[in-house]
This record gives C-alpha cells, structure tokens and sequence, in this order.
C-alpha cells in the first residue's frame, strides 16, 4: 500500500496541537518559516484552548488532528 505524502503545514499544525495540549510553550516552535510558525501557533493555541477546558487524553481524541476517524 502507498503512503500518501502529507502536507507539510498539517503535520507542523498537528505537532503544534500537541505541544498545546501537553502545555509547553510557544516558544518552542520549531521552525522560522512564516507559513510553518503560523500553522503551528494555530495548533497550539487550539490545543492550550483543549487543554484549558479539561480535554485531555482520552477526552480529546476526538479533536486531535492526527486521528482521523473513516476514511479511506
């Protein structure tokens, strides 16, 4: 089976959603590349909004970007 190629804003969005909900700072965005930081903020920021209103876990599995649910 064929790996799709992902797209690369998504997964720095997701890592960022991560780095919310675990809590840790913005600063440590992983990249300088404006379209790429501005993913990852966008993630964080969603994940530390998860994180505030109690979803952690299991409780925010259906928010977490990296799990799709269906498809194909």
């Amino acid at each position: 089976m064929k790996r799709q190629k992902r797209d690369r804003a998504h997964s720095v969005y997701t890592r960022g959603y991560k780095a919310g909900l675990t809590g840790q700072s913005r600063e440590k965005c992983p990249t300088q590349q404006e379209e790429l930081r501005t993913s990852w903020l966008n993630g964080w920021r969603e994940g530390r909004e998860d994180m505030w209103s109690g979803m952690r876990g299991v409780s925010a599995i259906h928010k977490n970007p990296a799990v799709t649910i269906g498809g194909s």
